[in-house]
């Protein structure tokens, strides 16, 4: 008796240990930003409109975990963004749904729901099992007008609209538009008491502007690739936010670049669920938009410090990137030149980063180091290729995550 009383003890213990060691942690992330005026086929770059449609996105995660959760972001919106119905489903490398994994998609337990102007909107746990790496297809059923679209410009992934509510169709996406809409963050859950997560915040290089659409080839995703095959016993979630055009002084020259870095760091790192690294890659912009006139280096300087107190006030580690070459870019000039050395000089030197990557040596020209390596940049100098993307990804040493 005393016997089955001390095994069913240890089971209930067990069980309630194993409740409390299960959490969020960000799996995949796209930093919303505001629309600007563009063609209508591209609502993440425009004002037009949905209203009774339905939007298809294709995410890739990177941790894995026995749920998942959305996030939604009506935060540039100016009225109410209505959500009628939202299902999510794996999809294989083709993508095709995988059978058996079609879920739909509950807020406080309703099939629909409502975001405030303003405000993100999180769902419901969704009981769905993945793996790191998997592919989620995202389906979501916009009944009324959306008065605009608190979007992501670059998706680097095709979506789809089509007319009524079509969640429930798992046939194949079509489309030709590469943008983020509403979608801005997935988590999954987890009992792995060692899971990391890495906020990869930047602009446009860091959003992986000009790789392969649809091929995952970001830096980050090399990251997380590495990551997942280097360390398998500990799961690391690695989360995007790179906004492209975005700085770390200024708000984007154009809407859709975003709010500058410092204005941002809270919503796009520090909420982030189960966050501990931030790897800053940022700054180019800031150079570049004011070709002749850049600001200083000390101010540059000053913003990072700001990102690494906030940071550092959280228990996060950041790590800092050193600011990659544009020579050839549109916008480049041999004043932000000058003050690109210093701000990686720094960088590199200061220590106040708790770890540096140096990016701008894995990529640069050695006999012109104003400049990218030619077969490393994508055609404007500014944004790497695929191939240039996996050698920042294979720069980066694992050990600064540990």
């Amino acid at each position: 008796m005393r016997l089955t009383a001390l095994i069913c003890a240890l089971a209930l213990t067990a069980s309630q240990a194993h409740g409390a060691s299960a959490h969020w942690v960000g799996s995949w992330g796209a930093s919303p930003a505001p629309p600007m005026a563009a063609p209508a086929d591209n609502p993440a770059r425009g004002t037009p409109t949905f209203n009774n449609q339905t939007v298809t996105q294709i995410v890739r995660l990177s941790a894995g975990g026995q749920a998942l959760r959305l996030r939604f972001s009506n935060e540039y919106g100016t009225k109410p963004l209505s959500i009628g119905t939202a299902r999510v489903a794996l999809v294989d490398e083709h993508g095709t749904v995988v059978d058996g994994s079609l879920r739909t998609v509950h807020f406080s337990d309703a099939l629909s729901a409502t975001a405030p102007p303003g405000a993100p909107l999180l769902s419901d746990p969704i009981r769905l099992p993945t793996k790191s790496l998997a592919r989620l297809r995202v389906s979501v059923y916009l009944p009324s007008d959306t008065n605009g679209c608190t979007c992501h410009m670059s998706g680097s992934e095709a979506v789809q609209v089509s007319l009524g509510d079509t969640t429930s169709d798992t046939s194949p996406v079509q489309g030709s538009a590469s943008y983020r809409a509403f979608l801005s963050e997935v988590d999954v859950e987890t009992t792995a008491s060692n899971a990391r997560v890495i906020v990869a915040f930047g602009d446009s290089i860091t959003d992986g502007f000009k790789s392969t659409t649809g091929a995952n080839h970001r830096w980050p995703d090399r990251l997380s690739e590495r990551l997942v095959e280097k360390t398998p016993a500990t799961p690391y979630g690695v989360v995007n936010a790179g906004i492209g055009g975005n700085r770390v002084l200024s708000d984007g020259a154009i809407v859709s670049f975003g709010q500058s870095a410092l204005s941002r760091f809270d919503r796009d790192v520090l909420s982030v669920p189960g966050v501990t690294h931030v790897v800053v890659l940022e700054g180019v912009n800031d150079l570049g938009a004011s070709k002749t006139a850049p600001p200083s280096a000390q101010s540059l300087i000053s913003g990072y410090r700001q990102l690494i107190v906030r940071a550092h006030a959280r228990g996060l580690k950041i790590i800092g990137a050193t600011v990659l070459p544009y020579g050839g870019a549109a916008y480049y000039a041999e004043p932000g030149e000058a003050v690109r050395q210093v701000i990686n000089t720094w960088i590199r030197t200061n220590h106040e980063f708790d770890g540096v990557i140096d990016l701008d040596a894995a990529v640069r020209d050695p006999a012109k180091p104003e400049r990218m390596r030619a077969d490393l940049q994508s055609g404007d100098w500014l944004h790497p290729n695929d191939a240039g993307y996996r050698v920042m990804g294979q720069a980066i040493d694992l050990a600064l995550f540990r």
